[in-house]
């Protein structure tokens, strides 16, 4: 059994609509409701900041802060069963700072795995319709999430790789032939592709565990999984086979590589997709058998995230029941229940299930004013 983690309170000054706002949240479902345009949406974002530090929408941080504001806050008190936790961004025009118990955070890497979220948006289409650097980030931050090392090794990569493309590019424009400089930067770029490939790998076949069950229990159809698509055609993690593969890749396309002045292979040009039997899902699925995939695998992360941290994910779901039918609606309900705190924005409560209405603690949301519903 992990830790059950509580978001109790949610804080945010000059952040978005919002000049100033409090909520006390429910152990439970929290339920926020209002037209569009009020900052039901917001809300999330706000915890989805507090979890990762960066928001999940596109924009750039400036945004995130109220008109004629210098910064932004957003607070959280967490219960993890008997023990509390004080989080804290701080969010400036040019600057970003996090603090765990009023002391601050230096290192991403040891702030973001305080509170772990598992947000699905209907933007979350894109996961399936866009392009393969939006699945990327999708496996890098959930990974990161629950994993302090593999966001180590993503940076340090991230590094590398910017600056072997440099050196790439110095080297055609130079006439460069000694590549004793480049041959390390490779060398060490290898390294830690090996481990961002084993923890994807390890990440993606603990979702397929899991994610056909839920699938069909929701949407009545068999077989979803994912494949994990890289340039080195392998399926199962073998580290020997990846470092010789990887350097005999970047040795035989060096002419090509240093023409384009870019690193040509490595997880940084990965992809995954969502196949339901042998079909793509992409291709082959509706709108709506797409949006249910994407469900299917936010909600298989729950099991991944208790087992690796201990603690429960918060659930964060933007106006997802506007989408799904009720029978649908009563079947994801299922999986959710007392299970794990959630987060729900909607219009109104007409697509709710009763009982999971007696449940819940309800909000209504009006131009950045945030009340609680006392009655339901």
């Amino acid at each position: 059994m992990g830790k059950d983690v509580i978001l109790k309170k949610l804080e945010f000054i000059h952040f978005r609509n919002y000049k100033k706002a409090k909520i006390q949240l429910g152990k439970d479902i929290n339920i926020f409701i209002g037209n569009n345009g009020q900052g039901k949406t917001n809300i999330l974002e706000a915890i989805y900041i507090l979890a990762v530090t960066k928001s999940h929408r596109f924009g750039e941080q400036v945004y995130l802060i109220q008109k004629d504001e210098e910064l932004a806050k957003v607070k959280g008190s967490l219960q993890k069963d008997h023990t509390y936790q004080e989080l804290e961004v701080d969010i400036g025009k040019n600057f970003k700072k996090t603090y765990v118990n009023q002391t601050e955070i230096r290192k991403i890497s040891d702030y973001i795995t305080n509170l772990n979220v598992i947000l699905f948006t209907p933007d979350d289409l894109d996961i399936i319709k866009g392009s393969p650097q939006g699945r990327r980030n999708l496996l890098n931050i959930e990974i990161s999430q629950i994993n302090k090392h593999y966001i180590q090794c993503l940076n340090e990569y991230n590094k590398i790789l910017k600056t072997r493309n440099e050196y790439l590019k110095t080297m055609y424009i130079n006439h460069l032939s000694d590549t004793r400089y480049l041959d390390i930067l490779t060398d060490k770029l290898i390294k830690r592709a090996i481990y961002i490939y084993k923890y994807r790998i390890e990440f993606l076949h603990k979702i397929n565990d899991s994610i056909s069950d839920i699938y069909e229990k929701i949407s009545n159809y068999k077989g979803l999984k994912v494949v994990y698509e890289n340039s080195l055609d392998f399926f199962e993690f073998d580290e020997e086979f990846i470092e010789k593969s990887l350097k005999e890749k970047i040795q035989r396309h060096f002419e090509r590589e240093l023409q384009q002045g870019n690193t040509l292979y490595g997880p940084h040009r990965d992809d995954f997709s969502f196949y339901l039997e042998e079909d793509d899902v992409k291709i082959f699925s509706s709108q709506g058998g797409q949006r249910l995939a994407i469900i299917a695998f936010k909600l298989a992360e729950i099991p991944i995230f208790k087992e690796k941290t201990g603690e429960s994910p918060i659930l964060l779901l933007d106006d997802i029941f506007s989408e799904i039918d009720a029978k649908k609606r009563n079947r994801l309900m299922n999986y959710i229940k007392n299970d794990v705190q959630t987060i729900i924005t909607a219009t109104d409560l007409k697509n709710m299930n009763k009982k999971m209405l007696e449940n819940s603690k309800i909000f209504e949301v009006f131009s950045g004013n945030i009340r609680e519903r006392m009655s339901k």
